[in-house]
């Protein structure tokens, strides 16, 4: 019974609904007095409620919820509003209908806001390629591969925007196109030749991009750059299949480089056929000129003839001169004339014409001597074509050109005749041929001549810088250094990328002494040559002449950076290091010196007398060897090894050496009195022999010397002679050379005493030697008196404990001894 109960409940808790209750009439609220009250004004008592309950037409709610009322109302009022009849239910259907309207609002609304912020996102792409191209005209790549990778995140971003609002048909595919293709041209930009590649191939690939097959060539491009050639020119041929015949231009453009490519690979009659066909089709310089690189390369003097006659004939497409020369009468087309007489156009003109002169006299040049037995007579062919064509100046271009061929083989008549030939003609070739007679004059050291044609250059073009400069060195050459310097300044101002005017204002300002207006002279010219070695090493003297060593070495570092190889500059190091007392790296610098020219005097006689000072004389010996090597009449480096070999304590060696040195310079002072000295020492026979012919020798030379003297050139003239007649002593004059000229005997402990001839200097000892071979003694008392100057300089000084000892001794060792005093 419950469950029918329930079932009961349950069919009235859902009956009614259809049911009209006049309650919600709105109809009537027109004529409800207290309704019409509440309306008209928000004072005074709320109406009492009546039958009648507002409905949710007023603010579209119920006016119970509004005024906070009670559970119980709201309750009652849901049972009235499940009472109502279905026949008056126009009121719920009207804000139903309000409902749905409001919600597509809504949509049309988001829609709307959706395409504002994808065309924001857009805008925001487009201005990170135009970001990407600025940076990279303005050198920062680096940059614009940052922006240009950003635009491709943002326009992804982009993309995945329009597929989730379900727009995926509308992608911008320009925008995409031109994000991939800025990113391939910056990674190129960037040498990122892969990455570049595999954007270019994304773009390739892709069947919706119209004209893609295009990029074929900047792919081409690329393998061109890394050298892969074979690549290349697959690349060229697909791009050029892809692109109609309408496009003429772009196809002559990819048949260039393929012909190039033909080259790089020596396939010089592949890169022919290429040349070919765009001379017939579209001719232009640079094909030209290539065509006759390619048939030289191949040695095909008839068709070089062709080629060069077909590069003269290609139109430059550009207007006459004349039409900038302003007339008399219109001043307003006088005007306009000035205006447009250096505008880009103008500009562009000149460096078209420039570049074709180029390449004719590049062309004319290589193939003349090639096309004819002669290059004289292929000179000869190039002129007459070029004389039949637009460009009638490059004639006496060619003829210039054709006298310093001359020059370069050394045939200096020939070439004077064609210059002198100019000085009749028009002043711009008169003076360049004068410049160049100028020049060939002064290399034949007739300045007289060379300042007659610097003149004459001078006259044609006073503008002429070259001509200023010839005029410049002939006046330096007479010594006129002030009126040198004018003329290399007026080459200089006419000029200022004149760097032969620079360098010898420089040399004349250094000649005057003005050492610090040479010297920023030369920093100019540095700033201009960077690796210029001999402005590096002008810099460098001209701090060592300032006084300022430290410069000096730092610009010669510089200059050894540039040039590690150069002896002279190693040798310049050396002295500098020499003259600071830093002997380490003067020795490093000098070592250097000899390792690259081992034959300069001046450094081995340093090296030499670096090893004797300190104490490696047996090192020292390798290098007057090689000195006696060089110099073989010079006895001095001779004496210089027997003294090392003295030194080191190799006697017989040293023995040997005077010996050797005695036979080949029998006169010699020197080797006599050491030969006399060794040979007393070490107690041999030979002493009475070399003793007899020093004496001889002196004896010889003393009645030379009085001959002198009493000759008809004077006694100046006779102590000159006298000097002249013992410059076989062995004197050593090297970087140091005070340092190492000994006025002492051989051994420091016993000093030259004797103040007489030289004929007295023999002692009477000499003959009362013994015959027998006594050991050898250095101290011994029974030494010959046979003074000498050691070549290699004194010895390292004693302490000075031992010299005074020594000085207290000289008594002793003056007075006669004993045979019972003699050492046993």
């Amino acid at each position: 019974m419950e469950n029918v109960h329930l079932a009961e409940e349950e069919d009235d808790l859902y009956s009614g609904y259809n049911d009209y209750n006049p309650t919600f009439d709105s109809e009537d609220l027109d004529n409800d007095a207290g309704f019409q009250q509440a309306v008209r004004t928000s004072h005074g008592r709320r109406p009492p409620m009546t039958a009648k309950f507002p409905g949710t037409a007023v603010g579209a709610r119920p006016l119970g919820t509004s005024f906070g009322v009670s559970a119980e109302i709201l309750n009652n009022c849901l049972l009235l509003t499940g009472a109502c009849h279905s026949s008056k239910m126009q009121p719920f259907v009207t804000a139903v209908q309000k409902a749905r309207y409001n919600e597509a609002s809504f949509k049309h609304l988001s829609s709307c806001r959706l395409d504002e912020k994808i065309k924001i996102m857009e805008k925001k792409v487009n201005d990170l390629i135009e970001e990407s191209c600025m940076a990279h005209s303005l050198g920062a790549s680096q940059l614009a591969l940052e922006k240009a990778k950003e635009a491709g995140r943002k326009e992804r971003a982009l993309v995945r925007q329009r597929e989730q609002s379900g727009s995926a048909d509308h992608i911008n595919l320009d925008l995409t196109y031109s994000v991939l293709f800025n990113l391939a041209n910056q990674y190129e930009n960037n040498d990122m030749y892969p990455e570049a590649l595999n954007s270019y191939q994304v773009i390739v690939k892709n069947k919706m991009f119209s004209n893609a097959g295009r990029l074929k060539v900047n792919m081409a491009n690329i393998y061109f750059k890394q050298k892969n050639y074979p690549k290349a020119i697959k690349f060229y041929r697909m791009a050029l299949d892809q692109i109609s015949n309408t496009h003429k231009e772009m196809r002559i453009k990819i048949m260039q480089n393929i012909g190039v490519v033909f080259v790089r690979m020596g396939q010089y009659s592949d890169a022919i056929t290429s040349f070919e066909h765009i001379m017939s089709e579209s001719p232009n310089l640079t094909v030209g000129y290539n065509l006759i690189l390619c048939y030289y390369a191949i040695g095909d003097k008839e068709r070089m003839k062709k080629a060069f006659q077909k590069l003269i004939c290609v139109p430059l497409g550009i207007a006459e001169e004349d039409k900038y020369i302003p007339s008399n009468d219109d001043t307003h087309t006088n005007m306009v004339i000035e205006a447009i007489k250096n505008d880009q156009l103008h500009q562009m003109e000149r460096e078209r014409k420039a570049l074709a002169e180029k390449f004719i006299m590049t062309a004319a040049k290589l193939i003349a001597p090639a096309i004819e037995p002669s290059f004289a007579a292929g000179f000869d062919w190039c002129v007459e074509m070029v004389k039949s064509s637009q460009y009638v100046e490059l004639a006496n271009d060619l003829e210039i050109n054709k006298a310093i061929t001359y020059l370069r083989q050394k045939d200096f008549n020939q070439a004077v005749q064609i210059l002198k030939t100019f000085e009749k003609k028009d002043s711009r070739v008169k003076s360049a041929a004068a410049t160049n007679l100028a020049a060939l004059y002064s290399l034949e050291n007739d300045y007289d001549q060379a300042d007659r044609y610097a003149d004459l250059a001078m006259n044609a073009d006073r503008y002429n810088p070259a001509a200023l400069i010839n005029k410049g060195n002939t006046v330096f050459v007479k010594q006129d250094y002030e009126k040198a310097a004018e003329f290399y300044k007026e080459a200089f101002r006419n000029d200022s990328s004149c760097t032969e005017a620079l360098y010898n204002l420089g040399l004349s300002y250094k000649k005057l002494n003005r050492l610090e207006e040479a010297l920023d002279c030369f920093l100019k010219l540095h700033a201009i040559l960077r690796n210029s070695a001999q402005v590096m090493y002008q810099v460098a003297d001209l701090y060592e002449l300032l006084e300022d060593p430290q410069q000096a070495i730092e610009w010669l570092m510089k200059l050894i950076s540039v040039t590690p190889t150069d002896p002279k500059v190693l040798v310049k190091l050396g002295e500098l290091y020499d003259s600071e007392g830093d002997k380490s790296q003067a020795f490093q610098h000098y070592y250097e010196s000899f390792r690259y020219f081992p034959s300069n005097i001046d450094v081995i006689e340093w090296l030499g007398a670096y090893y004797i000072e300190t104490q490696f004389c047996e090192k020292a010996i390798q290098y007057f060897e090689r000195a006696t090597l060089i110099q073989p009449t010079q006895v001095k480096w001779q004496l210089m090894v027997a003294s090392c070999y003295r030194r080191s304590g190799n006697y017989q060696k040293a023995l040997e050496t005077y010996k050797d040195i005695h036979r080949k310079f029998p006169e010699n002072v020197e080797c006599l009195r050491f030969l006399v000295r060794l040979c007393t020492d070490m107690g041999l026979k030979e002493v009475q022999e070399y003793a007899t012919k020093l004496k001889k020798v002196e004896k010889m030379k003393e009645i030379r010397e009085q001959r002198v003297k009493s000759g008809r050139e004077g006694s100046a003239r006779g102590r000159k002679e006298g000097r002249e007649g013992s410059a076989g002593s062995g004197e050593f004059h090297s970087v140091s050379t005070s340092a190492y000229i000994d006025q002492q005997n051989y051994y420091s402990g016993h000093s030259s005493q004797g103040t007489g001839t030289r004929g007295e200097r023999l002692s009477a000892k000499i003959r009362s030697l013994p015959s027998s071979h006594e050991p050898y003694e250095t101290s011994s008392q029974r030494e010959l008196d046979a003074p000498y100057v050691d070549p290699l300089g004194p010895q390292m000084e004693r302490p000075k404990s031992a010299a005074r000892k020594w000085q207290e001794d000289d008594d002793f060792a003056d007075e006669e001894l004993g045979d019972d005093l003699l050492p046993e």
